[in-house]
């Protein structure tokens, strides 16, 4: 397959030029190449080609969720979001807290998958010793909530805490946010409104003050025992001092942001309710402006989704028992395309906070970047092209999107996984094209 007439962004450049996939791979990247006999052509038309987002956070619900999401209808509408690799959360049931139940995890992926994927392994009060046992490529990272989870996911035990910072062999992913802290803001807010929370109080419950207190820990256990520590979706201007602007490549403690919070702020929350509802809170326009900066800056080294779906039905109720997360994976690159639009972004540091960096911080070979000899995973905009969201159109299996109504000043064009067309920009590709994500 040939892509001509590519406005490729890559590297911190910007070219003008063809890419010609092979066997999987991206065999040259020029200008005007020739084509070789029985070349399928696609000419871009000056469209943008990025390398394909590698999303390092989403909960695909399966298994034990599959009511939600599944593996094969989530990665479907991430590949027509431009989105070719996913790292799937342990919050699933089972929870993926035992080695086995994460090879399950990767025996229901092959073949569904119709974008790259790697699971993580979840970290519990009472598995320090099975994490231990944990083998390179096994998983792509820990994930440690030290903040509120379900079931028995949520490590609130100190022991264990050092434990895991002490002796994990993997990437520490964490979600940080003081359940005490939450707790007691609930009790405070139930006191006087019952059940019947305005969902606008959100990120007064689950607020500054506990992503904070929680994401401090977390980095003085990091540090004390030299971890290798990755905060998962950072929401507040506060958390940002622990984050320096340095390379990547001197860090051993990274930081990242998520598209909703980037792109939302609570002024939402009046119009979409619960439909924004997720952990940690959309916060204050104050916080979006400063997350941004801190992603322009290098002080957050990648952007995720942390896409996780819910049904209509779930939602809809009040918002003690509404649950928390929203289906991002289809507009999550449209969401960042809008921020440069704006010129709050530029396209060189999206691609890098998507692809590149995420690439590089994980230990992914011959990904994340369009080079000669990587493997094909790509995706193609359509600058001039907008799409409005509707149910219509919506991918996700739970059938809504929090950016219903929103059009878009861009529109995904083509996507490829592993050099399949995984998505024309109009339909999925009928057999997946996803293999499992290899670490260095």
């Amino acid at each position: 397959m040939l892509i001509t007439n590519a406005h490729i962004i890559n590297e911190g450049h910007e070219t003008q030029g063809d890419v010609l996939i092979k066997n999987g791979r991206i065999e040259k990247i020029g200008k005007l190449i020739e084509p070789l006999p029985g070349v399928r052509i696609i000419d871009a038309k000056g469209g943008w080609l990025l390398p394909g987002m590698i999303d390092d956070q989403v909960h695909f619900r399966e298994p034990g969720l599959t009511h939600k999401g599944d593996l094969a209808t989530e990665s479907a509408a991430a590949v027509a979001g431009g989105i070719t690799s996913f790292m799937d959360m342990p919050n699933t049931i089972p929870n993926a807290t035992t080695r086995e139940a994460l090879a399950q995890k990767y025996r229901l992926a092959e073949g569904r998958a119709h974008a790259n994927y790697a699971f993580y392994f979840g970290a519990a009060n009472d598995n320090l010793e099975e994490l231990k046992r944990l083998r390179p490529n096994e998983a792509c990272g820990v994930k440690v909530f030290m903040g509120a989870s379900t079931g028995n996911m949520l490590v609130d035990d100190p022991r264990t805490l050092e434990g895991i910072f002490a002796n994990c062999p993997h990437l520490i992913a964490t979600h940080c946010e003081d359940t005490p802290t939450i707790k007691a803001n609930e009790e405070r807010w139930k006191a006087r409104y019952g059940e019947d929370i305005p969902v606008g109080e959100h990120p007064r419950i689950r607020s500054a003050e506990a992503c904070y207190k929680s994401t401090a820990l977390a980095m003085g256990l990091a540090k004390k025992y030299g971890s290798t520590l990755h905060v998962l979706h950072l929401t507040t201007a506060k958390e940002l001092e622990f984050f320096p602007p340095d390379p990547l490549k001197d860090k051993r403690i990274t930081g990242e942001a998520c598209v909703h919070h980037l792109f939302m702020d609570e002024s939402w929350y009046a119009t979409r309710g619960n439909g924004v509802k997720c952990n940690p809170a959309i916060k204050s326009a104050q916080d979006r402006a400063a997350l941004v900066q801190a992603v322009k800056d290098g002080r957050l080294d990648i952007i995720a989704t942390d896409h996780a779906p819910h049904t209509a039905q779930e939602k809809a109720q009040k918002y003690v028992k509404a649950p928390s997360g929203l289906p991002l994976v289809q507009h999550a690159i449209l969401m960042l395309l809008e921020l440069v639009k704006r010129g709050e972004l530029n396209l060189r540091t999206v691609v890098q906070r998507t692809s590149h960096a995420v690439a590089d911080r994980f230990g992914i070979p011959e990904r994340g970047y369009i080079r000669e000899g990587y493997w094909a995973d790509l995706v193609l905009v359509d600058p001039h092209r907008p799409t409005t969201v509707s149910r219509d159109n919506v991918l996700y299996k739970c059938g809504w999107s929090p950016v219903e109504g929103v059009t878009f000043a861009h529109s995904i064009a083509a996507t490829w996984v592993n050099g399949e067309l995984a998505w024309d920009g109009t339909a999925v590709a009928a057999k997946p094209a996803g293999h499992r994500l290899q670490f260095r």
